[in-house]
């Protein structure tokens, strides 16, 4: 990534992205721009378009102050569209996936989520967002027995081991 590309990964460059949605020029003709857009405003301290884009409904959760000390006390590394449903120039409605990856007092994180998107008219607007769940996991072997050797590999029975209730 070079000095002129736009903090959300798209590869192109910020000016030709993100930063005509950050600065009023144009309006995100999507759910996932909108996404990307509100994530280079994070990673490049333009806060305020956070909290114009939040859907009425939701605005009063938009913390400017804890949006802002966020944005500018991290080092933002990436954003990773998972998943996109709807959300196309055609839609009412959208749902973007995404993880969004940042440094923040040397400490490496992963904000993962879910985000609703919503338009009226012409803009795109964040409606709401939750956190992934985990995936289930599903055990593929063979049950073990009280007598078995354990998984752990201790040398013990499983009963010995890690069977002990």
């Amino acid at each position: 990534m070079t000095q002129n590309d736009c903090p959300c990964g798209s590869g192109r460059p910020f000016s030709a992205c993100c930063e005509p949605y950050l600065t009023g020029k144009a309006d995100a003709p999507t759910a996932e721009a909108l996404m990307r857009a509100r994530y280079a405003a994070y990673a490049t301290g333009r806060v305020d378009f956070i909290g114009k884009t939040h859907a009425p409904e939701s605005s009063a959760d938009f913390d400017r102050k804890a949006s802002e000390k966020w944005a500018k006390d991290s080092e933002w590394k990436g954003l990773e569209i998972v998943a996109v449903k709807d959300g196309g120039a055609s839609d009412a409605t959208g749902v973007v996936n995404f993880v969004a990856r940042f440094v923040q007092g040397g400490q490496a994180y992963e904000h993962r989520e879910i985000a609703t998107f919503r338009k009226e008219g012409a803009r795109w607007f964040f409606v709401d967002g939750k956190t992934p769940k985990p995936d289930t996991f599903v055990k593929s072997g063979p049950d073990l027995g009280r007598n078995d050797p354990c998984h752990c590999g201790s040398g013990k029975k499983f009963k010995k081991c890690h069977g002990k209730n």
